[in-house]
């Protein structure tokens, strides 16, 4: 959905109705589906926010002569250090998978080195205290039981 504003220049709501209308998965259970809309649309909605915390740690880079693929996968990563409560290590590591996926070898440690930069700027400014991810049909953690 990302990519697809970037490109067709077009309106949040307008490419979340197009991705779901055509390609979104029908299988999809509406939880996951929620969940992705409410990334795309808030990425969205937070462009300027985002990329002014990119440009800070981007040094000779402007975001427009970023690939297009790359910008997309630091705004959603960098929106969710700042606005989810997923661990910052753990929206990294999604950030490189999807990069490994559908990027390069260098894009992957270029989006590394960022995000890892936004990442000890944020820990510094505002220290994520007991971030537990959203379960999403995973087994209940071995830790939780020890409380």
């Amino acid at each position: 959905m990302l990519f697809a504003a970037d490109v067709a220049e077009m309106p949040a709501g307008e490419v979340v109705r197009s991705y779901w209308a055509e390609l979104g998965e029908t299988d999809l259970d509406a939880t996951a589906r929620e969940f992705a809309t409410r990334l795309a649309s808030r990425t969205l909605s937070n462009l300027e926010l985002l990329d002014e915390r990119i440009r800070s740690r981007a040094e000779h880079w402007r975001i427009s002569r970023m690939a297009v693929v790359d910008r997309n996968i630091l705004r959603l990563a960098v929106y969710e250090f700042l606005y989810e409560p997923t661990p910052r290590t753990v929206a990294i590591n999604e950030a490189l998978e999807i990069a490994r996926r559908f990027s390069t070898y260098e894009a992957t440690q270029f989006i590394n080195g960022i995000l890892d930069a936004i990442k000890r700027d944020l820990d510094e400014q505002q220290p994520q205290k007991n971030v537990q991810p959203e379960a999403e049909d995973s087994e209940p953690d071995a830790s939780a039981e020890d409380e």
